[in-house]
């Protein structure tokens, strides 16, 4: 009987590689915190990975609920699922990196990162003890 390793590990090489990603992008906000005229982005992880997984009911997050509201955390971008965040407190120099924001943003995808990779280690070593015959 032949294994599907893409059945076998699931979702988390494709978690992996949007947090990597993530994380990339979020530390150039990060780097441009004084950067004039900068403006922060980020992905919406659900739904970039609903489209790399091939999933069709993977729409973009509404970003107001109703159009009297104000507009959400993210303003959609047109390349590859990054969306522009808005800030809380823009600055006079049109910098939109929230520091803090940033900071928690980054450690919270660092540690869905570590769990994503937790999980695909333990399907791994399951995978293996699989194929060795359960010793």
């Amino acid at each position: 009987m032949a294994i599907n390793l893409d059945k076998a590990l699931g979702v988390f090489p494709q978690a992996m590689e949007l947090r990597g990603r993530r994380a990339e992008i979020l530390s150039n906000n990060l780097a441009n915190g004084d950067t004039p005229g900068f403006r922060a982005r980020d992905v919406d992880f659900k739904d970039v990975l609903g489209g790399m997984l091939g999933d069709p009911s993977a729409t973009p997050s509404p970003v107001t609920t109703q159009s009297g509201h104000v507009q959400g955390l993210l303003v959609p971008d047109s390349i590859d699922g990054l969306k522009y965040r808005l800030a809380a407190q823009p600055s006079v120099d049109g910098n939109t990196v929230d520091m803090q924001k940033e900071r928690t943003e980054f450690v919270r995808n660092t540690q869905e990162f570590q769990a994503a990779l937790t999980f695909l280690n333990g399907k791994i070593k399951s995978l293996n003890m699989a194929l060795k015959g359960g010793e």
